[in-house]
This record gives structure tokens, sequence and C-alpha cells, in this order.
């Protein structure tokens, strides 16, 4: 359904070693000297939902307008564009650190069985909630195959 990769459930280890380096790495770029870097979070975070007749997507856009953003699905891939300007005026300002990003975020999703006729989407309070009804249920059919 959608473009995830599955983990095993107990992978704890792996999961300490990514924090361990992901705080080193904070903690060198991330001080008072150093612009802030989000090398591996410049995009908005996405909650994914499946129910029996849609997917729901929920997006945390803060501070974009309702104008700024782009919902498009083609050949079953959802992409959303958000574009939030720079809207500094005066340049003599005297800054001494810049954390707020600007630019275009964009994420793609695959997903399939959508009915693209009665996709709905809303923007309230930051929150950009999409539902995406399914085409028709999928029932799990499953074989048992036997070896010769």
């Amino acid at each position: 359904m959608f473009d995830m990769i599955p983990f095993p459930r107990n992978s704890s280890a792996l999961r300490r070693r990514e924090d361990y380096i992901n705080q080193i790495f904070n903690n060198f770029f991330n001080d008072d000297f150093f612009p802030s870097i989000n090398t591996f979070e410049e995009s908005f975070k996405v909650d994914l939902k499946e129910t029996e007749s849609e997917y729901l997507i929920e997006a945390d856009l803060p501070g974009i307008h309702k104008e700024a953003i782009d919902i498009e699905y083609e050949n079953n891939y959802l992409t959303i564009t958000a574009k939030r300007e720079d809207s500094i005026e005066n340049t003599s300002d005297n800054y001494i650190r810049r954390e707020r990003s600007y630019g275009e975020f964009k994420r793609r999703f695959f997903i399939d069985n959508v009915d693209e006729e009665k996709i709905s989407a809303s923007f309230t309070n930051g929150v950009l909630k999409i539902i995406l009804p399914k085409l028709e249920k999928h029932k799990v059919s499953k074989k048992k195959i036997t070896i010769k």
C-alpha cells in the first residue's frame, strides 16, 4: 500500500546505535556557532492510516498557508507539495541565528486501490488531512500450495 520498509520488531540495538550517532551529530552541529542542520528532517511529518474503507493521511504543515499547498494523485502516487516563502523584508536586521526553514517541501506516497473521484482534503490549524476512499474491499485470499 504505502512505501514503507518493514524492520524486525526487535531492532533495539540498531535503534540505540542510530540514536547515539544522531546525538553526536546534533551536539556538534546544532550549537550557537553553527546554523541548525536538519539533514534527515527537511520535510514535514506525516501520519498514514488505513481502515477498511479508506486511507487517511495527516501532515503537519505549521506556518504554511493553504494556498501554498498542492496535492496531486497520479498513477497511484499521491504527491504533497508545500511552499514556505521567506517573509523577511527588512534586510538590515542582524540575525545571530535563523532556524526557520523556507523553501519547498515535498512528500510522495504510493497508494493503490483509490477512488480518485472521491478524494477529499482539509487544512485546519496547520494540519493537512487527506481522505482517500478505497475503490473496493480487497478480500485476502490464502491458498496453501503443496510442493511436488
